[in-house]
């Protein structure tokens, strides 16, 4: 392999985990998916956990950074509560989520990548809390837990398209006070 290919070893990595799983993907099966010798493999990546670990990484990093665009857009703010978690519903239907393996790296409770997954929870979280609370929301916090666990709720459920519709109820259930700039919740 000539310059740096770590994205095409990440690649490769995710076809052979949505196809066989953390367990039992190797890393001749990542140097076979990515045309190479398993030696050049370790030239990008220490072992499988190392490119599991940073494939989660990049998919999170990705959805994060969307997260971070509408939370910076100039919306309202349903639309930025919406936009955040989105990025969430967007990582979970991703390029994993017809494989029986997504979990391992989605969920937070996996072995190699939980705590990347509750980074990622956390960061969404104090997202919501800054968006809710420039909207005056009462207990931003526990507001924007309760948009996070509808959320993962409505994606255990396969009804993800249902989030516009439960984040601006939850939204117009949060109280009647107007954000600064007169902006009903």
């Amino acid at each position: 392999m000539t310059g740096d290919r770590t994205a095409d070893v990440l690649d490769a990595t995710l076809r052979c985990l949505q196809r066989y799983g953390a367990k039992r993907t190797t890393m001749d099966d990542i140097a076979s998916e990515t045309g190479v010798s398993r030696s050049a493999v370790y030239q990008y990546v220490r072992n499988k956990d190392d490119a599991v670990r940073r494939l989660a990484e990049r998919m999170h990093v990705q959805a994060l950074r969307h997260a971070h665009e509408a939370a910076a857009a100039d919306a309202p703010m349903a639309d930025r509560v919406f936009g955040i978690l989105a990025a969430k519903v967007e990582l979970a239907t991703g390029p994993f989520a017809e494989s029986p393996h997504a979990a391992e790296l989605l969920d937070e409770q996996a072995r190699l990548c939980g705590d990347i997954c509750r980074s990622f929870t956390g960061d969404l979280h104090g997202l919501l809390v800054d968006a809710l609370n420039g909207a005056r929301v009462d207990q931003p916090a526990d507001a924007a837990r309760i948009l996070l666990a509808t959320t993962c709720g409505l994606l255990s459920n396969g009804r993800p398209e249902l989030l516009r519709r439960a984040s601006d109820a939850i939204l117009d259930g949060l109280g009647s006070t107007k954000s600064s700039e007169g902006e009903q919740l």
